[in-house]
């Protein structure tokens, strides 16, 4: 994943900072879609601004657990979360072998 970093020192009585910080929507990206699916999120592999203030969030994860690893099964999640941090959209991208590379 990401390394996740300080968020912004101006915040809210509820915790969350006052403008949606990358590094806070990857965390609540990944809790939340973690908490929905049942696993463990293995990477986040891109994030994006979205024009209404929120974050589009690519998330993979294994979604069948093989032997060697490398025949694993892993898919790509876009995650997206609104201003407030909340998820608001998810849909899976793509599936492919751990052990295969983009060309």
């Amino acid at each position: 994943m990401f390394p996740v970093g300080a968020e912004s020192s101006e915040t809210h009585p509820s915790g969350k900072p006052e403008k949606l910080s990358a590094a806070f929507a990857i965390r609540a990206a990944t809790e939340q879609f973690g908490a929905l699916i049942g696993r463990a999120p293995e990477a986040v592999s891109g994030i994006r601004a979205l024009p209404d203030g929120g974050w589009s969030v690519l998330i993979d994860v294994v979604e069948l657990e093989r032997i060697p690893a490398t025949t694993s099964i892993i898919a790509t999640y876009r995650v997206d979360v609104d201003p407030a941090g909340e998820l608001c959209a998810c849909e899976r991208l793509r599936r492919y072998t751990r052990g295969t590379t983009d060309m």
